[in-house]
């Protein structure tokens, strides 16, 4: 029988995406009361774009998406996540990715643009190797999705892969609403 070894840290990561579904019983709900949505902080590389500022986006829909290139379930909604982009950029949806490293080797901004071009990534990636953004929304998952109201509150998040029409589902809601 062979065994594969399993780093620690990805055996935690999925441990506690396990204990979240089965404890919300869904790893997709509103937020429980809308807050404020903590600002983009300790960004040591803007890809794709010019550094953003939540602040500079109200008026419109945003979905921060955390991940890491080499996370399967990160990599497994990418194309969930570049339809929506594509999909709904026009209509005033901005998608930002923030790119938090697992590994010391994705924190290198040479790996992490040679997979955006690889994944064909078009949205804005923010690089976020002090996990400063991270810790400002109090994330645990990879991949965890956080949707952004226009006024600038968090009403929705989801964590790991699935619950994709749902999601879909708060973009177009929230951008239908004034």
């Amino acid at each position: 029988m062979m065994f594969t070894r399993i780093p620690a840290q990805r055996v935690l990561v999925a441990v506690k995406l396990t204990l979240a579904s089965l404890l919300l019983g869904s790893a997709a709900h509103a937020a429980s009361a809308p807050a404020p949505a903590p600002e983009f902080t300790g960004i040591q590389t803007w890809l794709n774009s010019e550094p953003l500022t939540l602040a500079g986006q109200r008026g419109k829909v945003v979905l921060v998406d955390f991940w890491t290139y080499t996370c399967i379930n990160c990599i497994n909604t990418l194309p969930y996540v570049k339809q929506w982009h594509q999909q709904y950029k026009d209509k005033g949806l901005v998608v930002v990715g923030v790119h938090t490293p697992e590994f010391p080797f994705e924190r290198s901004t040479r790996n992490v643009e040679d997979a955006i071009k690889r994944f064909g990534i078009g949205y804005p990636v923010a690089q976020d190797n002090q996990y400063k953004t991270w810790d400002a929304y109090r994330n645990q998952y990879w991949p965890a999705f956080y949707l952004i109201d226009k006024q600038g509150n968090v009403v929705y998040r989801h964590f790991g892969e699935g619950n994709y029409a749902q999601t879909e589902a708060e973009i177009q809601r929230l951008l239908a609403q004034p």
